[in-house]
């Protein structure tokens, strides 16, 4: 096989005289996983972890999925996925869920499922388990997807309108274009007519029978995985396990599982696919390989094979990308990678892809083609390699060092890729001295000849889509053939790779200092004032060993700026990275941060001048660098800005084509009476705009750090910490000033408001949105009332309008409440049928009024409160969130955390009837809906 003759070079170079057994010998498993086998056939995975503190994530992965349906049960496996919530033996109707959610367990966020055309994956995550009995509870349910789902008549009827309303939602341009390129690129195999959402036509007609065959066929225990992670007793656990899940009979006479096959093809596959309400084109190239089996994943070829796709596509994006922001690039982006061949798992590729402007697909396709052919024929060079590899076991160093916090949620995706993929999981103590091991060893000459094996002239698939429109052409097949074969011809000459070795800075900054020094105990921070007016927080954690989290927020922002500025400010935040900083553009600086695991951004919001960045212990030198030059030396790359806008103003032309564009526009329109702020980007405001103007924007709103607060949270050591503070904060140029935000002078629409309009499209859809908006003060304690009747609706709707009705696939709710305007908004927005559009907006509405006249039942108050008081536990342990909350009291004197926990517990469902029925009384109503009708 191909890819094993490489890996087998790469082994002989990093292991020597090793013989080939041995290096074949499969890796061991991590001992800190209890990993076994019951009698009938069940694989399990339990591992002791203990971040998050007290929770756990409990998971079956079946190994099958819409690809083993017969022709009568397309759409079933999913259906089946979707009955696994509506009942079983031990949990009947919604039971289970109940239970779940009276434990904080939210469904749709906590508890969900996924079916693909190969595996079917359920899930209860962030699972209290402070309690034996939630333990065994969840046991219980995982035991019940595995063979006792109810499959009730009635539920299963019930169920049929809201997947027939998902297929709705998903059925957009992209699907549409997927449905017609699956049967080409895999034609002659399963593959082609197995899509997991199936035909409505089966999935409303079926008989019950036919879900069950599905199930008892292809649900059973040698063909699934149990993974239990978090705080729990491991051993205990096993022994759980294997009582209960011992009781189901392995199965006798057991269908075989088939993994189908895709065909090889010696000519190149074409397929060309159009979408009216497509608002991109696309190519892709595929050049097809068989996949490394499971059993040679499983040893150290599994790790080679990991690098070498790692820094090849690492390396080759690199080339893309710098094409791409090139004036007159041939696409508008790019890039590669190396895995399963679009959907299947019996067939990879090494795949190319790149958005193409309008009309003109032909040229990427050349464009792809010929890097592709440079790499073949010249392979990388060493310096490209040294950046890959150091960016590689940077990422690789970062994942060891944290590997004493790892939460529960990375080893159940390691463990679930394990039981369907195969491969190691031989922790990551052994995965950092491997990937070391076979870095060190590999030479550009190996790397060069794995790339170099997998383009080949057969299995090769080209794939092109777009929108369907007047004036736009694509090339033929034939027109794509020849220019494969041109390709093969061409004098092409090899990639000169650019590489600078000036220091970041050129000129270091001469140091201020710190003048002051105060404590928070409420937040447990450390506040400098710098000598030149900007003050620096500190929150050292011990959450993570490897992260540093940084912001920087001075008042200001975009509401200063005068309506001509508009088209400028709109894609301020777009066009001031792209330059590079000091004297280095955009590509040559991230070749200088090679192997940094560092990232810094500056942009503005309304009110707001904003720095974010991220880095680690080790690299947080270069993070205060780049913050530094971030506010004294944006470096300025015209050519660079022309492409970015030439790309964008032609992702804009088509915009219009996708329904949602023209909802979102009208969306805006009724909650911000046609502010042009609010209104989204057109193709005419790009030559509008002007970089000079943007870079004098940049330098008012950053060329004065005095009024900026810089909140570093993390493995902070404030002894490393207060040199670089002084040298590159403190030295920030400064006038003394304190600026006040600027003020919004349009606002929230406060007045009744209506638009109901119709839309052609491909898939008939209705799209409907209600807005309650009102004044209310912000407090906290305000804030939370809201927050739980968002949630609270969230779960009245999924009852009344998602299953009562099946009108819909969801309900989407969402709350506000401003701390600088003191407004609130309650909104919530479904997809639906046409046909129940009226119907489901008056129940919306009256489902609304009810809540609120009635109050919240203690059912639903008592889950949304479990929920909110186990996020926060969460929370707690998470610096992005002290980072919030430091951030939103230095902005706004507001203590977003203190006193969380005491209201929450306090509120009742008496206390948030009171607020709403207080606040709904007053609101002012805006309703937009857009109907799909035939063209």
């Amino acid at each position: 096989m191909k890819l094993r003759s490489v890996t087998t070079i790469i082994l002989l170079s990093v292991f020597g005289l090793i013989t080939y057994a041995q290096q074949m010998a499969p890796l061991p498993i991590d001992p800190q996983v209890k990993y076994g086998k019951l009698e009938n056939g069940l694989t399990y995975y339990i591992r002791h972890n203990a971040f998050p503190k007290n929770r756990a994530e409990f998971y079956i992965a079946q190994n099958v999925g819409s690809i083993l349906e017969n022709d009568s049960q397309r759409g079933l496996a999913h259906f089946l996925e979707h009955m696994a919530f509506n009942g079983s033996k031990n949990f009947p109707g919604k039971s289970m869920l109940n239970y779940l959610e009276s434990n904080g367990v939210k469904f749709g966020t906590d508890v969900n499922a996924y079916t693909s055309f190969d595996e079917t994956v359920y899930n209860i995550s962030n699972v209290p388990v402070n309690r034996e009995g939630i333990v065994d509870s969840c046991l219980l349910i995982l035991h019940d997807w595995s063979n006792a789902i109810a499959l009730e008549d009635k539920e299963i009827d019930e169920e049929r309108g809201v997947i027939r309303e998902e297929w709705r939602t998903r059925t957009n341009a992209n699907m549409r274009i997927l449905e017609k390129l699956i049967p080409q690129v895999f034609a002659g195999s399963q593959y082609a007519n197995r899509m997991p959402i199936g035909t409505m036509d089966i999935v409303m007609n079926f008989p019950y029978q036919t879900l069950k065959d599905y199930y008892h066929k292809w649900y059973r225990p040698d063909l699934q995985g149990i993974i239990i992670v978090g705080d729990i007793d491991a051993d205990k656990t096993e022994k759980k396990l294997k009582e209960i899940f011992n009781t189901i009979p392995k199965p006798e006479n057991a269908a075989e599982r088939i993994y189908y096959t895709v065909p090889d093809n010696k000519e190149p596959i074409i397929a060309i696919a159009k979408d009216k309400e497509a608002t991109g084109s696309q190519v892709t190239v595929y050049y097809k390989h068989k996949p490394m089996t499971k059993e040679l994943k499983a040893t150290i070829a599994g790790i080679a094979g990991i690098y070498l796709k790692s820094v090849t596509s690492m390396m080759l994006n690199d080339r893309l990308k710098e094409i791409s922001e090139k004036p007159n690039a041939p696409f508008m982006s790019a890039y590669s990678y190396d895995a399963n061949f679009i959907v299947s798992k019996t067939m990879d590729a090494f795949t190319t892809m790149a958005v193409s402007k309008e009309g003109e697909t032909q040229k990427v396709l050349k464009a792809l083609l010929q890097e592709t052919e440079r790499v073949n024929r010249f392979g990388f060079t060493e310096s490209e390699y040294e950046r890959a590899k150091a960016n590689l076991l940077s990422m690789i160093e970062s994942m060891y060092k944290e590997r004493e916090k790892q939460k529960n949620n990375s080893y159940v995706e390691e463990y679930v890729s394990h039981f369907t993929d195969g491969g190691s999981i031989c922790g990551i103590e052994t995965d950092y001295m491997l990937l070391n091991k076979v870095a060190a060893s590999t030479g550009i000459e190996q790397v060069n000849k794995y790339i170099q094996d997998l383009i080949g002239e057969e299995n090769i698939v080209v794939t092109i889509t777009g929108p369907e429109k007047d004036g736009v052409s694509y090339p033929s097949e034939a027109e794509i053939l020849t220019l494969l074969k041109e390709i093969k011809n061409e004098e092409l000459q090899p990639y000169t790779d650019k590489v600078s070795n000036e220091p970041l800075i050129s000129h270091e900054p001469k140091a201020g200092s710190i003048i002051k020094t105060t404590t928070d105990k409420k937040f447990g921070t450390t506040i400098w004032t710098l000598s030149n007016g900007a003050k620096v927080v500190i929150k050292p954690t011990t959450f993570k060993d490897d992260e540093i989290l940084m912001t920087g927020i001075s008042k200001g922002g975009n509401l200063l700026y005068e309506d001509k500025d508009i088209p400028n400010l709109k894609i301020f935040n777009n066009i001031i990275d792209l330059g590079g900083l000091g004297n280095f553009n955009n590509i040559d600086l991230k070749k200088v941060l090679a192997g940094k695991n560092v990232s810094l951004s500056i942009g503005l919001d309304d009110r707001s001048e904003i720095v974010n960045g991220s880095s680690t212990p080790k690299d947080l030198v270069t993070l205060m660098q780049l913050l530094y030059l971030s506010f004294t030396d944006q470096h300025k790359d015209p050519e660079a800005v022309e492409a970015w806008k030439s790309k964008i103003k032609d992702m804009l032309k088509n915009v219009s084509a996708n329904p949602r564009a023209a909802f979102k526009d009208s969306l805006n329109v009724a909650l911000y009476k046609e502010n042009p702020r609010k209104m989204s980007l057109k193709p005419e405001e790009i030559d509008q705009t002007d970089y000079d103007r943007i870079l004098q924007i940049w330098k008012e709103r950053f060329g004065d750090a005095s009024d900026f607060t810089f909140t570093f949270v993390g493995n902070i050591d404030e002894k490393e910490l207060k040199p670089l503070v002084e040298k590159y904060i403190a030295s920030l140029p400064s006038t003394y000033s304190k600026e006040k935000p600027g003020t919004d002078k349009v606002g929230i629409r406060m007045d009744n408001y209506t638009n109901h309009f119709e839309k052609p499209m491909q898939t008939l859809t209705s799209t409907v949105y209600g807005a309650y908006v009102g004044k209310c003060k912000y407090s906290l304690e305000n804030n939370i009332k809201l927050n739980m009747f968002d949630q609270i609706m969230d779960i009245v709707y999924t009852a009344t309008i998602r299953e009562e009705e099946g009108g819909t696939y969801g309900v989407g709710t969402q709350s506000v409440l401003s701390k600088e305007t003191d407004t609130w908004m309650f909104l919530f927005g479904f997809d639906t049928n046409p046909e129940m559009q009226e119907k489901l907006q008056k129940r919306a509405i009256s489902e609304l009024e009810k809540t609120i006249n009635e109050g919240p039942s203690e059912k639903d108050f008592n889950k949304v409160k479990e929920y909110m008081l186990k996020s926060h536990t969460e929370n707690l342990h998470e610096n992005k969130y002290w980072l919030g909350v430091i951030n939103t009291y230095n902005r706004y004197g507001i203590d977003n955390m203190s006193g969380f926990e005491d209201i929450v517990k306090k509120q009742t469902p008496e206390s948030i009837q009171k607020l709403m029925k207080k606040l709904f009384s007053k609101a002012a109503f805006i309703e937009v809906s857009m109907k799909g009708v035939q063209e």
